[in-house]
């Protein structure tokens, strides 16, 4: 259209770095950073518009659910024609049939077009796949937010693997801690730029800092607003750090700070913590304190909560808040306002993984038997 305008957008722009064989590499941005980009140009199924990709070595992909494939195969079949596209032989896809579709769980579906599988069938079979046919690069997308905690872990293990086999892996996810377990090596896009390669726990750190400043970027400065109440920040106090960290046993303390605009009281405030699936393991509510919250002048105003002995094992979780009043009207909910990473205690450390403890400490006594 004539005075229309064109404005050129680059998905990737000026991203160059080399993985070498072996290696496991977690990808990580923000949504919209060019990761999945990225690995469909990886994976060959985006050509790049500038620039090269050389790859050595048989490639095998888990990008979104129903790429690789045909919707009215079979899932037997469909097995067979993935192994085929790797280049492998008929006798090499047998060898491993039994044990994808043991993984998979989908025996009573094998025969079935795999357009009718659900999307949890899909993606279990699909992983099978993709890990189980032997690849020397496999290229994973986010599968961890697909299907429940079980297959999750399975997924995880399979993984782990694979890089303990000596095949490389490209791992992109949002899940800091699956990263941190699986990954020796990191990427970190931001806008379609590479902005750090390297070493793993400094680009995570990275990674997690700028999510938070973008937190409080979203929009304007404050991070929420009712009519009486203007949220500003929630801050987690540690005395060696400004990230959001914590420790597992020890005090924690987080404040939430806002303007108040009219005076009211407030029936409860509370601050939630999840976990990455969205399970809600905490919730520190001041309603069971018994006594509601006058604000009684306008202005600055701070609510502090103190645990004192964090109950969450070590990981990455998502701090939520929120607050009504006693004519019970929302004036604050934050479903996630920050990503809180929980470190183990060196007070508490022990032989044991945070995944053999579960996601709670327990604290107990211990009676040994008379003798």
């Amino acid at each position: 259209m004539e005075g229309s305008s064109q404005e050129e957008f680059w998905a990737l722009k000026d991203v160059s770095f080399e993985v070498k064989r072996g290696e496991v590499v977690g990808i990580i941005g923000r949504n919209g950073a060019g990761k999945s980009t990225l690995l469909k140009i990886l994976s060959r199924i985006t050509e790049p518009t500038e620039g090269r990709v050389t790859l050595r070595g048989r490639v095998a992909s888990l990008l979104e659910v129903g790429t690789g494939f045909h919707p009215e195969l079979t899932g037997r079949e469909n097995i067979f024609l993935n192994g085929a596209i790797l280049g492998m032989s008929k006798v090499e896809i047998k060898k491993k049939f039994d044990e994808i579709v043991a993984f998979a769980e989908v025996e009573r579906f094998l025969d079935t077009p795999v357009k009718r599988y659900s999307s949890g069938m899909y993606v279990r079979l699909a992983f099978a796949v993709a890990a189980h046919l032997e690849p020397e690069i496999l290229v994973v997308d986010e599968v961890l937010a697909v299907g429940d905690a079980e297959f999750q872990k399975k997924c995880l293990g399979k993984m782990q693997d694979v890089a303990t086999g000596g095949r490389t892996v490209l791992f992109v996810s949002h899940n800091m801690h699956a990263v941190r377990r699986l990954c020796s090596s990191g990427i970190f896009l931001r806008n379609g730029r590479l902005i750090q390669k390297g070493e793993l726990e400094p680009i995570v750190r990275l990674y997690e800092s700028s999510f938070q400043q973008a937190k409080a970027r979203d929009g304007s400065k404050d991070l929420y607003q009712s009519p009486q109440l203007v949220l500003h920040r929630v801050e987690i106090e540690h005395p060696q750090t400004k990230l959001p960290v914590a420790r597992a046993g020890e005090p924690l303390d987080i404040s939430m700070h806002f303007t108040v605009l009219q005076p009211c009281t407030l029936q409860t405030a509370a601050v939630t913590i999840y976990d990455l699936a969205g399970t809600k393991l905490v919730n520190a509510d001041s309603l069971r304190k018994g006594q509601p919250l006058r604000l009684q002048q306008t202005g600055p105003a701070v609510i502090r909560f103190k645990i004192q002995n964090f109950p969450l094992q070590q990981g990455i979780y998502e701090l939520g808040v929120w607050a009504v009043d006693t004519a019970g009207l929302m004036q604050m909910y934050l479903r996630s306002v920050l990503q809180l990473e929980v470190l183990e205690s060196p007070l508490h450390a022990h032989e044991l993984k945070p995944q053999d403890d579960g996601c709670v400490r327990c604290d107990f006594e211990l009676v040994a038997p008379s003798v």
